[in-house]
């Protein structure tokens, strides 16, 4: 990979969503935050025991990677890191954040156009499902894109979870309209996913899922946010004790799974 080269695609579905004109609200918002800050280091957590396992010079493929959050631990590890993202401003955002890191290349344009022929030890896609219009059809293209026995990690914005916390904040008049919006901020998440679905998705696909976790399954539900902030890493200790536990894995606002490519 050649470093920070864009290629650009002609095609970019429109259906997919798009955080252009909202780049940089996108990232004060979501990294800011202790939600995107606990986010962050549960997907690190969760993953840790691949970094031994990867080649020192490994392709990764960040998809949909916004602003290079990520993208920034994986160029840190050493690995050649392609970051790609349907929206040019997120990625001039990344552009200048990761400008101290070797090994970087850029992709603007939808995950589907990424060649079919380009092959990854490591393929990231977190909280980008629930912004695509068939995210069934772009999994089995990133599943393309996996070398055999590499792997996958795939985070996505639970339903089930956004269900049980709109029924604990009484929303109920969301609730009963078929959790449709009315008036929808940008930022907020387009199509939750049921686990259930995608774990499905993933049977029809030759691979063993290796890792199933919840993410933020405490942190959401407290009833005094302040305490979000006041005792986060009392909430973290929780969330690493029991984010892969029966049953709160599936309370996680965020669902986590990582695969293997037979």
């Amino acid at each position: 990979m050649s470093d920070k080269k864009t290629q650009s695609s002609n095609s970019p579905s429109s259906q997919d969503i798009s955080f252009d004109n909202i780049a940089n609200k996108f990232d004060k918002n979501i990294y800011g935050t202790t939600k995107g800050r606990l986010r962050h280091e549960m997907l690190m957590h969760n993953l840790a025991f691949l970094w031994p396992v990867l080649n020192e010079n490994a392709c990764v493929l960040d998809a949909g990677g916004g602003t290079g959050e990520f993208t920034k631990e994986l160029l840190a590890k050493g690995y050649q890191v392609l970051l790609n993202d349907i929206s040019m401003d997120t990625l001039e955002i990344a552009e200048q954040k990761l400008a101290d890191y070797d090994g970087l290349s850029l992709h603007h344009g939808a995950i589907q156009d990424i060649p079919a022929h380009s092959q990854f030890d490591l393929v990231t896609c977190h909280a980008v499902f629930e912004w695509l219009d068939n995210p069934q059809a772009v999994l089995s293209h990133l599943f393309e894109l996996l070398k055999p026995g590499a792997y996958l990690s795939l985070s996505f914005f639970n339903q089930d979870a956004n269900l049980f916390g709109n029924v604990l904040y009484g929303n109920f008049q969301l609730i009963n309209n078929g959790m449709k919006q009315k008036n929808r901020l940008r930022l907020a998440n387009h199509t939750p996913l049921k686990p259930k679905t995608v774990l499905n998705w993933l049977e029809e696909l030759p691979c063993e899922v290796l890792k199933k976790s919840g993410i933020r399954c405490f942190h959401d539900y407290l009833k005094d946010k302040q305490q979000q902030s006041d005792n986060y890493q009392d909430i973290k200790q929780l969330e690493l004790q029991y984010s892969d536990q029966e049953p709160y894995l599936w309370l996680g606002k965020y669902f986590h799974i990582v695969i293997r490519k037979n």
